[in-house]
């Protein structure tokens, strides 16, 4: 059932760590590798978040151009963002197909290195509104088992590609390995769903500051643009802060921020907000943990 109501106008009251009013997460949604191709016998290519507006070759031809794209954020972008986040000593959350890494255990090696948290994106960047329950079921768990085997620790969270199934909340929960999702686009802070009986918390993302606006266009085509709309939306966030607490999740994909005239606007919102009082830059992990701990499930229930 859909709830068009939320917190409405009565928002927790609760405060972020060290009294922070807004918490900043950065997600890299490491996919390449793990999408559609021929390769992985999906009959086609993948058109998604690539440098053109339409597919140039064929359906059912090997695109070798959309190949190289991903290629080249496996290759460059990944490594240019890790930098950048190492360099500044900032936490990262990885929003992981697990095949992805499968393919690339220099990634993998790589941020088991860090203390950053893993997000389950799937055992591949595919439609899970397209799967029926027992391969969605399948995917659930191979994600699960295939990071945990690649990076050393597991995934505490699960978002799909773009939107869930009717099924796929249920199926995390009975899988029990997640503590949260993120497949909701619906809020600025967390908030407790009943599951078939269970408490289940939702960690909501975001759209709209996410680095996929620069390739769909609406005015955040340049480096310029970009960093001034994660600006403007971190100054209203701020803003609201002082009095109830909200989130801003930040999502990027290292075969589009990860090229130098794209993560320059990065490297501006991020002198932006350094240093600025009242700010949590968090890891998604932890902001759950925080919520779990502030705001319980049996609190909101009662």
């Amino acid at each position: 059932m859909r709830d068009f109501v939320g917190y409405a106008n009565r928002p927790p009251t609760v405060r972020w760590p060290n009294d922070a009013g807004v918490a900043v997460n950065f997600v890299l949604n490491y996919e390449e590798g793990s999408e559609y191709s021929l390769d992985n016998g999906d009959g086609r290519s993948e058109t998604a978040l690539i440098e053109v507006n339409a597919a140039r070759v064929p359906a059912g031809s090997r695109d070798f151009a959309s190949e190289s794209m991903y290629e080249y954020g496996s290759r460059v972008g990944f490594w240019r963002v890790y930098r950048l986040f190492r360099d500044r000593g900032l936490p990262l959350t990885i929003f992981a197909a697990a095949l992805a890494l499968e393919r690339n255990i220099d990634v993998a090696r790589a941020i088991a290195e860090t203390d950053w948290d893993l997000v389950a994106h799937g055992y591949r960047w595919v439609e899970h509104y397209r799967l029926d329950e027992a391969t969605e079921r399948e995917h659930i768990a191979q994600a699960h088992a295939s990071i945990l085997q690649t990076v050393g620790r597991a995934p505490e969270g699960w978002y799909c590609r773009y939107s869930p199934s009717a099924n796929t909340r249920r199926l995390i929960v009975e899988h029990g390995g997640y503590t949260y999702d993120s497949d909701a686009y619906n809020d600025e802070v967390p908030y407790w769903l009943d599951v078939e009986g269970r408490d289940h918390l939702v960690v909501p993302y975001s759209l709209v500051t996410n680095d996929a606006k620069i390739l769909a266009g609406g005015g955040v085509e340049n480096p310029a643009d970009y960093a001034q709309f994660l600006i403007d939306s971190f100054e209203v966030l701020w803003a609201e802060g002082q009095k109830t607490s909200r989130m801003m999740s930040i999502g990027m994909h290292p075969r589009v921020i990860g090229h130098p005239g794209r993560i320059a606007g990065l490297v501006r919102f991020l002198d932006h907000i350094k240093g600025r009082e009242g700010v949590w830059v968090a890891r998604r992990a932890d902001i759950a943990a925080h919520w779990r701990k502030t705001m319980p499930a049996r609190q909101v229930s009662a």
